[in-house]
């Protein structure tokens, strides 16, 4: 397809119900996993609607910092805020490391070369895929580690999953769950909760360093298309937490796998 049809194509994609309905069908697959879908939008920014990789990445954190904001409350409702607040400790110690990494990540990003850029994020799919994987068919327990090796390892832990975060424009919380279960031992719900709570200053200081670059321009021009987009992901991860069960995630998790796989095979192919 010629540039001139392809830009065409793009923008006739973008109407108002299109833009709703693509962003609700992310947010039903990240609802019925407990996730937000912002790793599979990001493929669907490329894809389908023609927005380059920087550009994409600075669309996706901007609607995964809506639907961090709107889930974080909903989340309080189910695990009472004194209960993670009291797990003040564990964020801290990964919000040590997460911030760093977010403000290297995001830096790294506007410095890379389009096709760099390109390959870095079908490497990352890759990454979220065996995570999702994992996460969903294994059975975590704490490593028990002293708090003189626990410290530093959710620095570290903190400032990859940081990078990774800002790189890919998501929330982050496929690899900060099961850091927190492995690293610190809190069950599955609270570390939802905690996850949550590392996430969004985390995407805050990813946007703020997006927001030094003459890329973060994207934002302004596509207000309207990031409300749309936002608005039906909010919407569908609601209406995925109601559908939460009702496939078995030994059908579920391998297809959504497999969804990112090939995303991240059509990203390489596209650098």
């Amino acid at each position: 397809m010629a540039p001139a049809q392809t830009l065409a194509s793009a923008r006739a994609t973008r109407s108002a119900p299109v833009v709703f309905g693509a962003g609700a069908a992310i947010g039903v697959l990240g609802g019925m996993i407990g996730l937000g879908g912002a790793e599979f939008r990001l493929p669907l920014l490329i894809g389908l609607f023609g927005f380059a990789a920087l550009s994409a990445v600075i669309l996706n954190k901007a609607m995964s910092l809506v639907v961090v904001l709107v889930a974080l409350p909903a989340r309080l409702v189910a695990v009472p805020l004194a209960d993670v607040a009291a797990r003040w400790p564990v964020a801290v110690n990964l919000l040590a490391g997460s911030l760093l990494g977010a403000w290297a990540g995001a830096s790294w990003a506007v410095r890379m070369r389009t096709a760099t850029l390109y390959k870095v994020l079908a490497a990352l799919m890759v990454l979220m895929a065996a995570a999702l994987v994992v996460t969903h068919t294994t059975t975590f327990g704490a490593l028990g580690l002293p708090p003189w090796a626990r410290i530093p390892a959710g620095v570290a832990a903190g400032f990859g999953i940081g990078v990774v975060a800002a790189i890919m424009g998501v929330a982050g919380g496929e690899l900060l769950i099961p850091t927190i279960v492995l690293l610190f031992g809190e069950d599955i719900k609270t570390a939802g909760s905690l996850s949550l709570l590392v996430s969004l200053p985390t995407m805050l200081v990813a946007f703020a360093r997006y927001s030094r670059d003459g890329s973060f321009a994207v934002l302004g021009e596509n207000l309207r298309f990031t409300a749309v987009m936002a608005a039906g992901s909010v919407a569908g991860a609601v209406l995925g937490g109601l559908l939460l069960g009702i496939f078995p995630d030994l059908l579920l998790i391998p297809l959504l796998a497999v969804v990112l796989l090939v995303s991240a095979a059509k990203l390489a192919r596209h650098a």
